[in-house]
């Protein structure tokens, strides 16, 4: 059971059981990379029965360094925009795809609080999405505290890989 409080985000289950029964509908496996949700993500598809047959796995790449070594995000990206970058997403949900061996790979950055970070404000996401169609990220401004921005980044990841499983 993850420690992510259901009433920060009630619709959370429901989304991660669609996600999971998406991608075993269509034969498709998934592999996340997480920073700002560390590992909550993959924690919420675990916890949907039947996972084990779309789940490869996942990275929490809290690091800067794990991002690099791991998911192999260029150092260069990282020194000239931070960690809390579209890019840097892209590159991380790439990384977790090919890492893993997944057809998906869907990757969390951002800043929970309660400071800013990298000249980033609270609340700013990025959610990345890899295919074999190539990469994509999303943004996001949330508001609330620590807990509600990371339920709020977790559920708008699975919200994209929704819709990556639908097109």
């Amino acid at each position: 059971m993850t420690d992510l409080n259901p009433n920060l985000h009630p619709n959370l289950h429901r989304i991660a059981g669609q996600a999971v029964d998406g991608a075993i509908g269509r034969g498709l496996t998934v592999a996340t990379g997480e920073s700002l949700t560390a590992g909550m993500l993959a924690a919420m598809l675990a916890d949907t029965p039947g996972a084990s047959e779309m789940l490869q796995g996942g990275v929490v790449s809290y690091q800067n360094a794990v991002k690099v070594d791991v998911l192999g995000v260029p150092r260069e990206l990282l020194d000239a925009v931070g960690s809390v970058d579209g890019q840097v997403a892209a590159a991380m949900a790439a990384g977790a795809r090919r890492i893993c061996g997944a057809d998906i790979g869907v990757s969390t950055t951002g800043v929970a609080g309660p400071e800013p970070h990298d000249g980033k404000a609270v609340g700013t996401v990025f959610i990345g999405l890899a295919t074999a169609d190539g990469s994509t990220s999303y943004g996001y401004a949330f508001e609330g505290s620590r807990p509600e921005i990371r339920a709020l980044a977790c559920a708008a990841a699975l919200e994209r890989l929704l819709e990556a499983l639908s097109s």
